[in-house]
């Protein structure tokens, strides 16, 4: 006999639908919002920004568990949350601010090119990751031109030491999870942050580029650990993965509000 009793979701994934398991997403909000206030000054509307990050990404979060269980009952409630508060709180945003209007230049298609990659049945791919980075780095400016007006040029700087470490942080984290035990995108690891030192030593203060080669080691020695540990009995965790990049983004947000950019 077949039974008819309807399937009723665990508290466990119903609380992930609310609130994903995705912790890194975290680090990439507040850094890139943090450098911002650092180049610039302190607003209250920068909090605003802050409310309206979350919402967006949990609301973007929604949808993209939504695509993927293609319409599944429990991420809807969140996305009709997260994205009426983000939509209430952007609204507020660029009503106050209107040059704000100017992220959707950035913001339309990384968002699609994230949602195209939450299609059912796909694989995340990098390109997934990096749309999400391309997002976060809107904060930056964005930050800064709440503050009023500012030095664009720390500004800029701040937004391409976001850019660095965020993207580095995808290949980092992917090159011993995903990717781990594939030399070549771990060389692929390697070698960008090798050219963003490079970028560095051109572009920002000696300070930021000694960061930035410090970034470059902890992408080499990560898979090198990797493959050191796989057959000792301890290998690698995600969380010690992620205590490394909590350290590499608090360094770099005390850094910025310690030397000028």
């Amino acid at each position: 006999m077949v039974s008819t009793a309807r399937t009723v979701p665990r508290p466990t994934t119903i609380l992930v639908a609310w609130l994903p398991r995705q912790h890194g997403a975290w680090a990439m909000l507040a850094v890139p919002l943090l450098l911002g206030v650092a180049a610039s000054r302190p607003s209250g509307w920068q909090l605003v920004l802050a409310a309206t990050a979350v919402a967006g990404y949990l609301a973007a979060a929604s949808a993209q568990g939504f695509l993927r269980s293609r319409g599944g009952g429990r991420y809807r409630a969140p996305l009709i949350v997260y994205g009426g508060a983000f939509g209430a709180l952007g609204l507020l945003l660029a009503w106050t601010h209107p040059i704000l209007f100017a992220a959707l230049v950035v913001l339309v298609p990384a968002a699609g090119t994230a949602l195209w990659g939450a299609r059912p049945g796909t694989r995340r791919a990098i390109t997934t990751s990096l749309a999400a980075v391309v997002q976060a780095l809107v904060l930056v400016p964005a930050a800064a031109v709440l503050a009023g007006p500012t030095h664009w040029l720390a500004v800029e700087r701040a937004t391409l030491l976001a850019a660095i470490y965020l993207a580095g942080t995808v290949l980092v984290v992917r090159s011993v999870i995903r990717e781990r035990g594939n030399g070549g995108f771990a060389a692929l690891s390697v070698g960008y942050h090798l050219g963003a030192v490079v970028v560095a030593a051109l572009l920002l203060p000696w300070a930021y580029v000694a960061y930035v080669a410090a970034l470059a080691v902890r992408a080499a020695s990560l898979p090198v650990l990797q493959r050191r540990w796989a057959g000792s009995g301890r290998p690698l965790r995600p969380i010690q993965v992620g205590v490394v990049e909590i350290v590499a983004s608090a360094a770099l947000v005390a850094l910025a509000f310690t030397v000028s950019l």
